[in-house]
Parts: structure tokens; sequence; C-alpha cells
């Protein structure tokens, strides 16, 4: 399995399918999860003659355990370490949740000399965090409620989250995939519990406002309207309007995982957004 060796020692593993002479879609996956959560769209767009690179976050799945340096700065710059290092060029940038925050901020931060679009799926920004100036936000209570279910026990809270507003499993009518359930527990309990600790705080927090105001290229805003993790008010509808060149599709009835429920309406997106 493919890992580069960043700067300061820690080890990023990634995956790196499909054509190596085709255009590169790069995917960034949400807290706390690793780059599993997004195979359904790798797959497709691979089979599609598409070069796709995704990585496991600092902290996350596969890759080094850090004790230090789980935030948004550090996250982007491993980026640009990967991005360096596999010569990604003319690309599309994909990120889900958390990762739609660095999706984000990497534009913002390393510009879009790389990029020619991206993609943000039930993505933090411009901010979760409900405060005076964003009163849509999420109350700081309830990300400490998160942090304390982490301490009081991981496993019966990665089981939680999954198997209801994640997916939308706690829906009436919703079809529960015992699958997706697993798979999602499964990768949060390979990811460390200092990374998955201090990213509450970085995926809460950060602020992404400049960054998107600041992104130069076309970006397609994905966001459910029943989304129960990132509310679409607070997050979907304001990134569009902030982005000079942001374009947003509302999945009615969506959850926060369109991308794993939607999946064949998101993989049609993708590719559409791609060609246009």
């Amino acid at each position: 399995m493919p890992y580069l060796k960043l700067r300061d020692g820690a080890e990023l593993f990634y995956k790196d399918w499909g054509n190596p002479n085709g255009q590169i879609v790069t995917f960034s996956h949400g807290w706390p999860l690793s780059s599993d959560n997004w195979e359904n769209q790798m797959v497709f767009l691979a089979e599609q003659g598409y070069r796709v690179i995704a990585h496991d976050r600092r902290g996350h799945g596969r890759s080094t355990q850090t004790w230090q340096g789980n935030n948004m700065e550090k996250f982007v710059d491993d980026l640009e370490e990967l991005f360096e290092h596999l010569k990604v060029k003319d690309a599309m940038m994909v990120g889900h949740s958390h990762g739609g925050g660095e999706v984000t901020r990497y534009l913002g931060k390393h510009g879009t000399h790389r990029f020619k679009k991206a993609v943000l799926v039930g993505a933090v920004p411009p901010l979760m965090l409900k405060t005076t100036a964003n009163a849509e936000g999420t109350e700081k209570s309830v990300f400490d409620t998160f942090r304390q279910a982490m301490h009081n026990d991981r496993a019966q809270f990665f089981l939680d989250v999954p198997s209801g507003p994640f997916f939308g499993f706690n829906r009436p009518g919703a079809k529960k995939s015992e699958g997706q359930i697993r798979s999602w527990w499964q990768q949060g309990m390979n990811t460390g519990f200092k990374a998955a600790y201090d990213s509450i705080k970085d995926f809460s927090e950060t602020d992404f406002t400049a960054d998107l105001k600041s992104i130069n290229i076309p970006v397609l805003v994905l966001h459910g309207d029943d989304d129960q993790v990132v509310p679409i008010e607070a997050a979907g509808l304001k990134s569009a309007k902030l982005l000079s060149q942001g374009k947003l599709k509302v999945y009615p009835g969506g959850s926060h995982a369109i991308h794993n429920i939607n999946i064949d309406e998101v993989n049609k997106d993708l590719l559409e957004f791609l060609r246009s």
C-alpha cells in the first residue's frame, strides 16, 4: 500500500487508482473516517477513465496516529506535500464534511494552480459554530457532548452516529443499512482517539469564510436539505453565495451522507461537472 513520509516523519496513506494518464480527481474524507468512505465515487470515476486519488488524513485510517498537528493548517500542508509528490495538476478536488473544509482551506491557503474545479459535499464551511455573527450555527454545547461521549464510550458513540443522524437512518421509513453502519464504525475506530477528539474542535470552530471568498475556480456545492449533522442553512446555502463561481444543488430529503446514500445521483453530478 502506498505511503508518503511527510516532512515531520508522519506517514500518509493514499490510494491512487484508475488511468495513470487520466485527468485527476482528489477526494478528502469526513470525520472520523478514511478514504474508504469515497470508494463508490472513486471506482465509478476510475471506470470512466479518470485517475482518482484519496488519502487518509493524518491520525485517521492507515496514516500515522499523530499526537500533535491534528488541525486544518497541518492537514492542508500535508495535502500540498502529497500533491507535489504525485504531480497533481489540472485536477478537480472533492471533499465531504470535514474534508470539504480541508478542500476549502487548501484552496484558500495554497491557491488553485493545481485545480480547475472543486466540489463540496455536505461540507462544514463557512462555519459550523454558532456565534453572534453566525446565528444559524450549532451551539458549542453540542460539540462538547461529542467530546464527552468520546471519553465515556467512544465505541458506542461511533455506533450511535451512523445508526442515526449521519445517514438519516433515524428518519421514519428510512431503509437502514447495517453494512453502512459497520463500515462507518470500523473507519472511526481505526482513527486515533487523539486525532478524532482534536478534530471536533477543528471542524466545528474553523472559520472558512475568507477562504471561500478567495477561491477563483468553479465550485459545485452538493447538500441534502435534511442534513442533521451540517444543516444546509448554516453551510451549503451560505457557501454557494460566498463563492465567486459557486453552483448549488440541493438534494431533497438528502442526509449528511448523500454520497453514500444517493450514490448514482452524486456520481452523475460529479461526472457532469467534470465534463462541463
